[in-house]
């Protein structure tokens, strides 16, 4: 399984999701899409303009934006 993590730094939510994945022995990787503009566009054409973060890709398909029950970010 591959993880993606579209963030921003300091936001509780993307830490929840990085808690969870570490948690669960679920490697990912994450991109900056505050201060990144490249970053930010890429997850902008994936969420189909969701700036709502944590923005979750698995396997190159697009999950969700936000964690938590319900969906917060």
């Amino acid at each position: 399984m591959a993880i993606e993590m579209y963030i921003k730094p300091d936001c509780p939510y993307c830490q929840k999701a990085r808690d969870y994945y570490n948690e669960n022995n679920v490697e990912f990787v994450e991109y900056d899409a505050q201060n990144d503009p490249q970053r930010k566009q890429e997850m902008l054409e994936i969420s189909g303009g969701d700036l709502v973060v944590p923005c979750i890709v698995e396997n190159g398909e697009y999950v969700q934006s936000g964690w938590g029950n319900p969906l917060r970010g």
